[in-house]
C-alpha cells in the first residue's frame, strides 16, 4: 500500500460493519448506576471489554492522515479515543470508544492541583505481513497498576484493557503507518477528576487512551547523543516515586533539559548521591557496556532500588542479553568514577539509553565536571546497541515469531 492509500480514510460504514462482525456492541446490559450522568456497572472493581460501547466518527469528523515522512513524535492523533470513568462508590463505568475530543474538567479537579495522574507509553507496529502487533503489553499493564496504587487511583484488570486497546486500534487501524520507520504510539492515562480542593484521595477518576502515529523519537534517527551529567540536579530519591510512570517525574526535568540544550547537548544524564551514581538518561533507562579484561564483557544497568523506572525495554534488553549468554548482565550501581576510569583505560565500550519511544539510543559523549567522556567509534556490526535495536525491531515488526509480539486480532 502506498503513502496516499495510507492517508485515505476508511469508510465509516465499513468500520461499523467490521465492529459489528466482532460483537463489539452489546445487547442486554447489566444493571447500571447513574452518577454525575455517567453509566456505571454496579460496584465494579474493574471494567470489562465485553461491556464496550462504540460511537464512530461521522464522515466529517474523520481527519486527514499525515504522510509518513511528516510524522513527528506526539503531534498527530487518530480519529477515536477511549474513555472509562470511575467513582469510589459505584466503581468502574462502561468503556466507551468515541470520536477524539477535548476533555472537560472542573477547575478544581485533583489532577490540576495535586498532579494526581499517571500514564503509560506503548506502541503498535504494522509488519510486512500487514499484521498489527503490540509489544509486551502485559508489562505496561502491570506497571500502570503499580503506579495507580502509588497515585491513590483505582486498579483494574490489565487483560481487559489490552482487549479494549486491540479494538480501539482495529477501528483506527489505517492510522498505523505502513513503514518500519514508524509506528502507532499508545498513551493510556489516568487522572483524578474529583471537583474539590483538598489534598485527599480522589473519589472520581478518568482513564483515557489516545493514539498517535509517530516517526523516530529523535529526528536524527539512530545516532549518538551528547549528555550533560551535573550532580547538582537530581531526578529521583529514595522513598520517592522515581520508579513510577507519573507526570510529576517528568515536568521538573524540563528546565534541566533546557540547560543541557543551551550548552549544545541533547539530553541529561541523571546522577544521585555523593558518589554520583548513574540513574537514568533523559526519560530512558541507561546501559553501560564494559570490557572486564581476559575476554570478558559486562552489561551494567542500575538496579530497581526505587530511583529507576522499571522500563519494558530495559527488561527486554536484560532478558535478551542473558539469553545470548555472551557477556555478564549486571543490575548494580555504577558511578561516574567507574565510567571515567573505564574510559581512561580503554575499557568503556558503549553507553546507550533504552525506552519505548526511541527503543535504543547510543550515547556519543558525556560532559561531566569539566571532562568530556567520549565513546569509541564503532561500526554497526560491532555495536551492541545496534544489535539490540535490530533484534527488537525484528520482533516488533513480525520478522520473527516471538511470544512478546501480540497481534491485535
Amino acid at each position: 500500500m502506498n503513502d496516499q492509500d495510507w492517508r485515505s480514510a476508511a469508510p465509516v460504514a465499513k468500520l461499523r460493519d467490521y465492529a459489528r462482525s466482532r460483537s463489539w456492541r452489546i445487547g442486554t446490559q447489566p444493571r447500571v448506576v447513574l452518577s454525575h450522568g455517567v453509566r456505571y456497572l454496579s460496584s465494579r472493581t474493574t471494567f470489562k471489554a465485553s461491556d464496550l460501547q462504540i460511537e464512530f466518527c461521522t464522515p466529517d469528523q474523520l481527519k486527514k492522515k499525515p504522510a509518513v515522512s511528516d510524522l513527528v513524535f506526539g503531534r498527530h492523533f487518530t480519529d477515536h479515543m477511549l474513555e472509562i470513568y470511575w467513582d469510589d462508590k459505584a466503581g468502574w463505568g462502561q468503556p466507551r470508544i468515541t470520536p477524539f475530543h477535548d476533555l472537560r474538567l472542573h477547575p478544581a479537579a485533583k489532577v490540576l492541583h495535586y498532579a494526581v495522574e499517571l500514564f503509560e507509553g506503548m506502541k503498535a507496529f504494522r509488519g510486512r505481513d500487514d499484521e498489527i502487533r503490540l509489544f509486551r503489553p502485559d508489562k505496561n499493564m502491570e506497571r500502570m497498576n503499580r503506579t495507580a496504587a502509588r497515585s491513590a487511583l483505582p486498579n483494574f484488570d490489565g487483560n481487559e484493557l489490552i482487549e479494549i486497546l486491540k479494538k480501539l486500534i482495529s477501528i483506527d487501524q489505517e492510522w498505523v503507518p505502513h513503514a518500519e520507520s514508524s509506528s502507532l504510539y499508545i498513551r493510556p492515562t489516568m487522572i483524578g477528576t474529583e471537583p474539590t480542593l483538598g489534598v485527599q484521595r480522589p473519589t472520581n477518576a478518568l482513564l483515557f487512551v489516545i493514539l498517535s502515529p509517530v516517526g523516530p523519537y529523535f529526528s536524527s534517527g539512530f545516532k549518538p547523543v551528547s549528555l550533560l551529567a551535573d550532580p547538582e540536579f537530581v531526578r529521583a530519591w529514595p522513598g520517592g516515586c522515581g520508579m513510577m510512570k507519573m507526570g510529576s517525574n517528568y515536568g521538573p526535568t524540563l528546565a534541566i533539559q533546557k540547560i543541557a540544550e543551551e550548552r549544545g547537548l541533547q539530553q541529561v544524564l541523571w546522577l544521585f548521591g555523593p558518589d554520583h551514581k548513574i540513574t537514568e538518561v533523559g526519560a530512558m533507562n541507561i546501559m553501560v557496556f564494559l570490557d572486564k579484561g581476559n575476554g570478558e564483557k559486562e552489561l551494567v544497568t542500575p538496579p530497581l532500588h526505587g530511583l529507576i523506572l522499571p522500563g519494558v525495554t530495559r527488561d527486554t534488553l536484560l532478558t535478551l542479553g542473558r539469553q545470548w549468554g555472551e557477556f555478564t548482565v549486571s543490575e548494580r550501581d555504577i558511578t561516574m568514577a567507574e565510567v571515567v576510569q573505564a574510559e581512561s583505560e580503554g575499557k568503556l565500550l558503549e553507553i546507550f539509553g533504552a525506552g519505548t519511544a526511541a527503543v535504543v539510543t547510543p550515547v556519543g559523549e558525556i560532559h561531566y565536571q569539566g571532562k568530556v567522556i567520549k565513546m569509541p567509534t564503532l561500526k554497526p556490526e560491532e555495536s551492541l546497541a545496534q544489535r539490540y535495536f535490530n533484534t527488537i525491531k525484528e520482533i516488533q515488526y513480525g520478522h520473527v515469531s516471538h511470544e512478546w509480539s501480540v497481534p491485535i486480532e
